[in-house]
């Protein structure tokens, strides 16, 4: 069946991202695969990276973490956003470590069987997960039924080298480890580090990295941190379309939902087969697509399924060839950075919000 629009993912990219990154941090490495891997599709992803040498994998939701584990993953995985509540004997029968941020879910956890594995999570200084107000009562809670086998913490703004709120984390971080030893407990993996820390912030590495964006061949942040080819990373993620419709206008054509572009001159223009339905920004401006060796901007608002790119007057292109959204930027294609941009919003977001009617195609295949 041929398809309107695909995401092909290159599996080979990845491995060489994992590689890089395990022999620039020196440590294990957490290959964080959360909400769909980025985009890039949970299982095959997953798979692709227990393959190519990571040694955990990372989620936010106990139900990602099954789903792995029911299609064959076999290395450790860490689920991060599990809340009281939870089915933590679920998580047990599948060998799932859990990530534990308060005193009501160590409560839970400390009641199932064949004593769970869990990480502790300690707020640094972001003021999203981990434990703060409840820190000391945690030093004095009963660890007898668990496994602790981490202590972790995530940074707010690594991808921003040099910004004093990350040697402060770090100081905290350093603090934690001290309190839980002076309570007897010693976690043997100490977590600290994300994509920016770990290209930025070597001193925080401790004994495992959790690469998520870098994973995927994108930057942590363009503006702070340069694009992915000066960071040595490949881009996974290269997003094709068909175009719907070629047509000649004439100058003075409106185009699109409330006429918000007008042709300046006569032109081809080209209706894309993707649309915010798909994923692509409705807010977008300034990103395009890429076709006969050159960029074709957005014209006029995105719409649910399709969007306009101006080709023009001069382009060869027809209705059905395959368009470039975003690739690697070898060739002169907008990139997912690009996207980000034009969307006022980063590449995370790009990635990630590509939809399931757009089938992803993995090369080579995982099975």
């Amino acid at each position: 069946m041929q398809h309107r629009a695909e995401a092909r993912i290159d599996l080979n990219a990845l491995a060489s991202n994992i590689s890089f990154l395990k022999t620039k941090s020196g440590v294990d490495l957490l290959a964080v695969v959360k909400a769909d891997a980025y985009g890039h599709g949970l299982v095959e992803t997953g798979l692709a990276a227990e393959k190519s040498g990571a040694d955990w994998l990372g989620v936010a939701l106990l139900e990602e973490a099954i789903t792995l584990r029911t299609h064959g993953v076999r290395i450790p995985i860490l689920a991060w956003l599990v809340p009281p509540g939870s089915d933590f004997n679920l998580a047990a029968q599948h060998d799932i470590d859990i990530a534990v941020a308060s005193l009501k879910a160590l409560d839970e956890i400390s009641k199932i069987a064949n004593k769970p594995r869990i990480h502790i999570e300690i707020d640094t200084g972001m003021t999203r997960g981990g434990f703060l107000d409840q820190w000391q009562d945690l030093l004095k809670a009963d660890f007898s039924q668990v496994e602790v086998i981490g202590l972790f913490s995530h940074f707010a703004r690594a991808d921003e080298p040099g910004q004093k709120q990350n040697l402060d984390q770090l100081e905290q971080f350093k603090k934690a480890i001290n309190d839980l030893a002076a309570a007897g407990i010693n976690p043997p993996i100490k977590h600290l580090s994300n994509s920016a820390a770990t290209f930025a912030d070597p001193v925080s590495t401790f004994d495992l990295v959790r690469t998520g964006i870098s994973m995927y061949g994108l930057t942590p942040d363009i503006k702070t941190m340069g694009d992915s080819k000066s960071l040595s990373l490949k881009p996974v993620m290269q997003l094709r379309a068909k175009l719907h419709l070629v047509k000649d206008v004439p100058a003075g054509s409106a185009v699109g939902y409330g006429a918000t572009a007008i042709t300046s001159s006569p032109t081809k223009l080209g209706v894309v087969a993707m649309g915010y339905a798909d994923g692509i920004p409705r807010i977008a401006q300034g990103a395009g697509v890429f076709i006969d060796g050159k960029r074709a901007p957005i014209i006029g608002r995105v719409s649910m399924d399709q969007f306009v790119v101006d080709l023009g007057a001069q382009s060869t292109a027809q209705s059905g060839d395959w368009v470039v959204v975003f690739g690697d930027g070898s060739h002169g294609e907008y990139t997912a950075d690009d996207w980000g941009s034009a969307s006022l919003s980063i590449n995370y977001e790009i990635v990630t919000r590509i939809g399931p009617r757009v089938p992803r195609i993995y090369a080579p295949h995982v099975y």
